[in-house]
């Protein structure tokens, strides 16, 4: 199968039921989606894949927290097996790389073992477990990371399949181009969703509150005649450091005078009902920050924008990393480009001043994502590659068998 059939969503989807359902599948995520531990773009896409696949084969999610035993964002509906463990320690004192050998156990009835995350101990010790014991292991890179040995020695040629959020996330991975593959991102288009009392009122931001969101030309942006909403957490919180403190105080002064709120404690339910009453939702990401810091990957790919777009609301993003790959320019929002407050506040000044026509991009915006970014659709493009993979095993096993 080709990476652009796969890139494109079109290709084979397994039934559920069919062969996909021999294959135990299991993710290995460095932090579980819950309040104990980090909560973030990466730890969603890991709980979610795994939920959506666990409906179409066995699958299990091994994560890691503090507290150990803490269930993630599952329901008694999906048939998700959970296994958290806690911490033996943290490399270098890095939170989003926790160690613990006892997880191992838990990959021993694998068929295929799915890491989330690269660079970090949890996923090297993955990869040498699944050589060791000659099963299949693939790796989804979502953009963190850690001290780590892959970062010193090659751990990269055992991987049977990176599977990427982005073509952009599959260009830093051009050594492995004969691995590469493309599944994208999803959003659960049942959560998000349009509500009955739908508006169109507010300017919404909703991620980490981190220089590299540019959320600073998005204040510039906004007019005082409009609500601008800044939904987000930051980034370990006890770990704050002194540009993370500059940071916040120059949004705070940049919104002095404006209509700005900042909402640090939004749940899923909030979340919803925040994109309901948003005229557009803003990710106004950037490469290099305010303070002249270079991020060469700033978006592998935007998952706001899909819970945005799934609750029909139009989106603007900037030009950076994967958001283009997103974003349908002038169909499903706009694309503007970084570090430009004033092209972002062209865009919001048009879509204030075309309701109509914002209210149709955010239809087809529901419309690309139940199309194109389910979980369910990510869940069986992997599927798919893992067959693939295990197909070629099977072939040649049978040509090495002899002959009567």
């Amino acid at each position: 199968m080709s990476l652009n059939a796969i890139a494109h969503g079109h290709a084979d989807s397994p039934a559920p039921g069919g062969c996909s359902a021999g294959i135990r599948v299991v993710h290995v995520s460095p932090a579980y989606f819950g309040e104990d531990a980090v909560i973030g773009g990466g730890e969603r896409y890991a709980t979610e894949l795994a939920r959506a696949m666990a409906r179409l084969t066995p699958t299990r999610l091994v994560s890691f927290a503090r507290g150990g035993d803490a269930p993630p964002l599952t329901d008694a509906a999906t048939p998700l097996e959970v296994r958290v463990f806690r911490p033996l320690w943290y490399p270098r004192g890095q939170r989003t790389n926790p160690v613990s050998f006892r997880f191992l156990a838990a990959l021993a009835d694998a068929d295929v073992i799915h890491c989330h995350q690269f660079h970090v101990v949890a996923t090297t010790l993955s990869i040498a477990y699944a050589r060791a014991m000659g099963k299949r292991v693939f790796v989804t890179d979502l953009g963190g990371g850690g001290w780590d040995l892959s970062y010193h020695f090659d751990t990269g040629r055992w991987v049977d399949g990176f599977l990427h959020l982005s073509r952009f996330s599959a260009q830093r991975f051009a050594r492995y181009e004969e691995k590469n593959h493309v599944v994208f991102a999803g959003v659960d288009a049942e959560r998000f969703r349009p509500l009955p009392d739908r508006a169109y009122e507010t300017v919404l931001y909703v991620g980490r509150l981190l220089p590299h969101k540019g959320i600073n030309y998005l204040i510039e942006a906004v007019d005082g005649t409009v609500e601008l909403r800044i939904i987000g957490r930051l980034w370990e919180p006890h770990m704050e450091t002194a540009r993370s403190r500059d940071f916040l105080d120059r949004l705070h002064e940049l919104a002095r005078g404006k209509c700005v709120r900042f909402i640090l404690d939004a749940d899923d339910e909030q979340l919803v009902r925040e994109y309901n009453r948003a005229l557009v939702l803003v990710l106004p990401s950037v490469s290099t920050d305010l303070f002249g810091a270079y991020h060469p990957a700033p978006e592998l790919f935007g998952l706001t924008l899909l819970e945005a777009m799934a609750c029909a609301t139009p989106v603007i993003a900037t030009t950076v990393g994967a958001l283009p790959e997103v974003v349908e320019d002038g169909v499903t929002g706009f694309l503007v480009p970084p570090n430009d407050a004033r092209a972002l506040a062209d865009r919001l000044r048009w879509l204030r001043a075309h309701p109509e026509e914002a209210r149709r991009m955010g239809e087809r915006g529901r419309a690309r994502v139940l199309e194109r970014f389910t979980w369910e659709a990510v869940a069986r493009r992997c599927l798919q590659i893992y067959r693939d993979v295990l197909g070629s095993d099977r072939r040649r096993r049978e040509q090495k068998r002899p002959h009567p």
